[in-house]
């Protein structure tokens, strides 16, 4: 078969055939009368196998080398293969995000692109001052995307960093909490935990859904947070996690204080009574966290929670008593 036949049924142009033929990686077995390259069934073969190669990134000379190289192992070659491509597709990554990012700011000219891109370098830095620098000095008159800055404080580890990152995305309002709610569904705890102490910060009804989704986290550090986010804007489904923090003592004077004013402020009184009530009952020979009970008692202005305050001023807990008659004698 004559080099133009070999072209069209390859696929392989002519010019290509020279220069395999150049290199010596594909040499057509004869020539005709006049001349002409003749390729053999077994050429045509090998062609096929230098792209198959050549479709996998190997460099020509590489693709020689495994061709003639009987002693030639492809497990070092492929796995180099894998990581350098693995890498140019991150870097590609990272381009398109960048551009995404560029085209979201709706930049009106090429100094408003370069604003954003000094914005992406700073949230990029690895010094932590750097980038709360960035966070809190953003570009005058440009408007950073939510969706970027939401990138930046799921996977900022510095809490200062994070803070600024928190605070210009809360002066975003609300367009910032579905790029951020995403974080909730991660499998990385810290990420969760990251969304749930941003969107803690963030108004509107969205940020309440997303938290309230966030109670049914399988990791305390996610549900206690979002638990006193809810708690302080009357969200009645935090009261179980609420209560469960002052019976485990994990924040629980700052539970105390939200279900103090759930009670006083959004009319929940009888429920969180029978809550802290129902674990009273529940752990009579324990007395830390009945103690802990009582002084959440203690932050309940109402009648019933006074009134349950002077019986366990007689509780055959000496501590209990104690501590309870202290609390209900108190000026309220």
């Amino acid at each position: 078969m004559l080099i133009g036949e070999v072209a069209r049924h390859s696929g392989v142009s002519t010019r290509m055939l020279r220069h395999y033929d150049s290199l010596g990686l594909v040499r057509p077995t004869g020539r005709t009368v006049g001349g002409y390259r003749e390729y053999s069934t077994e050429d045509i073969r090998r062609i096929f196998h230098v792209e198959c190669l050549r479709s996998l990134g190997l460099s020509l000379r590489q693709i020689s080398r495994a061709l003639e190289d009987p002693a030639f192992t492809p497990s070092a070659l492929v796995g180099d293969l894998i990581r350098r491509t693995e890498d140019r597709l991150s870097r590609e990554q990272e381009l398109l995000e960048r551009l995404r990012t560029v085209g979201a700011s709706a930049p009106s000219d090429w100094q408003d692109v370069l604003r954003i891109v000094e914005l992406l370098r700073g949230l990029g830095s690895p010094h932590a001052a750097h980038r709360q620098q960035a966070a809190l000095n953003p570009a005058e008159d440009i408007p950073v995307p939510a969706d970027l800055l939401a990138d930046a404080v799921l996977t900022e580890s510095d809490p200062n960093v994070a803070g600024a990152l928190r605070w210009a995305l809360a002066r975003a309002g609300g367009d910032g909490v579905a790029g951020v709610a995403a974080g909730l569904r991660s499998e990385n705890v810290d990420v969760r935990q990251r969304a749930v102490l941003t969107i803690a910060e963030m108004p509107g009804e969205e940020a309440v859904a997303a938290l309230t989704e966030a109670l049914e986290d399988s990791d305390a550090r996610v549900r206690r947070p979002a638990a006193l986010a809810l708690g302080r804007v009357g969200t009645t489904a935090a009261v179980p996690t609420l209560v469960g923090m002052v019976v485990e003592g994990a924040n629980d004077v700052e539970a105390a204080e939200v279900l103090g004013a759930l009670a006083e402020s959004h009319g929940f009184e009888e429920r969180i009574m029978a809550a802290l009530s129902g674990e009273l009952a529940a752990h009579t020979e324990d007395s830390a966290i009945r103690i802990r009970v009582i002084q959440a008692l203690a932050e309940i202005s109402g009648p019933l929670a006074r009134g349950v305050l002077r019986q366990l001023a007689e509780d055959e807990d000496p501590a209990v008593a104690l501590i309870a008659s202290a609390l209900a004698g108190r000026d309220r």
